[in-house]
């Protein structure tokens, strides 16, 4: 009942916001009591940090599997963005908006595991495009990894990038892009042109 009661409250968080969905809601939901969902987490509290981490794993495990997979490193950046989008479902509701605001210690602590495992990741990643020649070989690689983590965290800011002007999925394709053409050789080009026109049609 606990990893139902994960999956249901992650479902609900993501799609309605932290701040909309209560326990009354997840009770009803799910056609359960909310004391039984309070004998599996003592407060909402823990119940969000529990479905964030949750989710965060799911996440982390995720690209840790795509990565292991050895891709052009091109390709690869594309296949972790069709994850992470599939997997947080266009964060309509914003949460991690509602994260930051609503319970800003989780927010804080949250940015940094996400820093950890993405800087692993993208560090790799740029790395192994540089020995493919795919990459340009001058690029400052810690620059360049903390410069990608601070632009994906930033255009998930409402007040920068509102949802009326701009859908998740079309800032992450914009970004990616606009990431990439800074970093790639004409090799790379090649193979990113081929992946933005293979994605048009």
């Amino acid at each position: 009942m606990r990893e139902e009661i994960l999956q249901k409250a992650t479902e609900l968080f993501l799609n309605l916001g932290f701040k909309s969905v209560t326990m009354d809601d997840l009770a009803q939901e799910m056609a359960i009591s909310k004391k039984t969902i309070y004998s599996h987490f003592e407060n909402k509290t823990k119940l969000v940090e529990e479905t964030t981490m949750h989710m965060f794993w799911f996440i982390s495990n995720g690209i840790d599997a795509i990565v292991a997979q050895k891709k052009n490193p091109i390709k690869e950046l594309y296949e972790i963005k069709k994850f992470v989008m599939m997997h947080l479902k266009d964060e309509k509701s914003s949460p991690s908006y509602q994260l930051q605001k609503y319970y800003p210690k989780l927010w804080d602590m949250m940015r940094g595991k996400q820093f950890e495992v993405m800087q692993d990741c993208v560090v790799d990643n740029i790395k192994r495009g540089v020995e493919q020649g795919i990459y340009r070989a001058n690029l400052n690689v810690e620059f360049v990894s903390r410069i990608y983590f601070a632009c994906v965290n930033s255009i998930k800011d409402e007040k920068m990038f509102p949802h009326k002007m701009f859908t998740m999925p079309v800032l992450m394709d914009n970004y990616l892009e606009y990431h990439l053409r800074g970093i790639v050789t004409p090799e790379g080009r090649k193979i990113l042109n081929e992946i933005i026109n293979s994605n048009q049609e």
